[in-house]
């Protein structure tokens, strides 16, 4: 069995994150977990954040999303594929 996981590196959150966060809406139903990180809270949030995606349905649909999410500037999606034992 596959799983396929989304790593998603965004470099300017600020200016970036609107953006991510609209095609994650779009493909959201091919999300089955998702966990965000960045560091620093409040007054001290940094530019940086990275997101992690379980990624369920279609594998050509997993490569859209990610090429649609490398398009955004500032932001880098990897597409990782893990064999799983059964």
């Amino acid at each position: 069995m596959e799983r396929d996981v989304l790593l998603v590196l965004v470099s300017m959150r600020k200016n970036a994150a609107t953006t991510v966060q609209k095609i994650l809406t779009e493909w959201g139903c091919l999300i089955k977990t998702r966990l965000g990180l960045h560091d620093g809270v409040l007054e001290n949030c940094s530019e940086s954040g990275l997101i992690f995606l379980e990624l369920a349905g279609e594998k050509e649909k997993h490569t859209e999303l990610t090429r649609k999410l490398n398009l955004v500037n500032g932001v880098q999606a990897k597409l990782i594929t893990l064999n799983v034992d059964e």
